[in-house]
């Protein structure tokens, strides 16, 4: 590599690093009316996620990784289940295992029953394949065939990834008990609620557009990310 390439090299990644400080700059903390422990920090802008377009970004990087905050988090989910619902496995997508696994001790502890053999439940997470199908691995699909499962996501903007979700536990013989978020902008999916930390009312003019009606995209206004449940990438 010459010097001319080093140089634009390292000025491309200072272009990068200072692009994503001015973006955490925008950032707003809002903590939730249950726990103020318990917060989301949101990034106004205007991002795509794989079924719309949203003029906030939902940063749940710390809630979902820190350990004080996931322990907080799952004890706010705790209370939102009754002690008569049956949950033998916990499938967690978008990175939520660590919350999955605080959740399954909060519900043991408040007397969520498991019918599982060994008394206690399972944390597990599919996987995506070539095709984007989501799927379950020979190991895991026990902790699903004939299972209460309750479905945890980091976020849900049109409830499509939830939609598909239920379609794949189902196609694997898993029962649906529960549905929760950290947040939410839809109240159910397929009649089943969706039980949330945050709603869209808890965000500053939280909107969610089709791609091909986006406002922002009509005024001119460019795309600064892609959005999933595992984070951003800039564009």
């Amino acid at each position: 590599m010459n010097k001319v390439t080093d140089e634009m090299f390292v000025g491309y990644w200072i272009l990068i690093l200072l692009g994503g400080y001015a973006m955490e700059q925008r950032a707003i903390k809002i903590h939730s009316s249950e726990n103020k422990k318990v917060k989301l920090k949101v990034i106004p802008g205007h991002f795509a996620t794989s079924h719309s377009h949203v003029n906030h970004y939902i940063d749940l990087t710390t809630t979902k990784t820190r350990l004080s905050e996931a322990s907080e988090t799952a004890q706010v989910m705790a209370k939102q289940y009754v002690n008569n619902v049956v949950i033998d496995t916990i499938v967690c997508l978008d990175n939520c295992d660590v919350i999955g696994a605080f959740l399954a001790n909060e519900l043991t502890i408040a007397g969520i029953r498991s019918l599982n053999a060994h008394q206690t439940m399972y944390i597990i997470s599919p996987e995506f394949n070539t095709n984007g199908q989501m799927i379950f691995r020979d190991c895991n699909q026990p902790a699903v065939y004939n299972k209460n499962i309750l479905l945890l996501v980091a976020s849900a903007t049109t409830g499509d990834t939830i939609r598909r979700s239920l379609d794949c536990i189902r196609y694997y013989g898993g029962i649906v008990n529960g549905i929760s978020a950290i947040f939410s902008a839809v109240d159910q999916v397929e009649g089943m609620k969706v039980n949330s930390i945050f709603r869209s009312e808890d965000l500053p003019n939280y909107q969610s557009y089709s791609i091909n009606e986006c406002p922002l995209c009509k005024k001119g206004h460019r795309l600064e990310g892609i959005v999933n449940g595992y984070g951003y990438m800039r564009l």
